[in-house]
């Protein structure tokens, strides 16, 4: 008997209360520092790609969700300061489980994730990212590859003064690197 009342004293006690909702669309909440969302193929200070097309990324995916296949660089066509580039590079988002094993075995920090998280979309085919969709943006004193190596003369000095060049490239008063250095992730 008194468990009727018991039942409509918890409806009346949370009928007043305010309601707790976000209104995602209008309202964008942003996410935590350290989300991991949609990956990232970074760039060279000078816009070479960091990707030298290894595929240690596609053999680390828990889920099989990258693919890779690594091309030869020559002096004509250079995409990266090394012997070889990613000539394609996927990822399937149908499949991606966000883990970030494949940032953890990339050995260039080519590949980074960052905090976009809206990954929804009503057709499957545009769930699978290219290389076009994944390269970060280029910015200003960048060129669009193929290009020759201009920070160095061979793939050493890209590697060995990288960290030297993502400082450079920070911008002052900020101990966040922009997006032409390492980021953080």
């Amino acid at each position: 008997m008194f468990d009727f009342f018991k039942g409509f004293g918890v409806t009346f006690s949370t009928m007043f209360k305010k309601v707790v909702t976000e209104e995602y669309p209008e309202d964008f909440p942003p996410p935590a520092p350290r989300y991991h969302g949609r990956h990232q193929l970074n760039r060279h200070p000078d816009g070479l790609e960091k990707c030298v097309g290894c595929e240690l990324c596609a053999w680390a995916c828990p889920a099989d969700a990258i693919y890779v296949e690594g091309g030869d660089n020559t002096e004509e066509a250079r995409f990266s300061p090394g012997e070889r580039y990613g000539a394609i590079y996927q990822i399937n988002y149908l499949r991606c489980i966000g883990c970030g094993l494949c940032v953890e075995a990339c050995p260039t920090r080519s590949l980074t994730m960052t905090n976009f998280y809206e990954l929804a979309d009503d057709n499957r085919q545009d769930l699978i990212f290219t290389k076009e969709q994944l390269l970060a943006p280029l910015l200003p004193g960048m060129e669009q590859p193929p290009h020759p190596m201009r920070l160095g003369e061979n793939e050493q000095d890209y590697y060995v003064q990288g960290p030297t060049l993502a400082r450079r490239s920070m911008k002052p008063g900020s101990d966040v690197p922009d997006p032409v250095g390492e980021q953080v992730r």
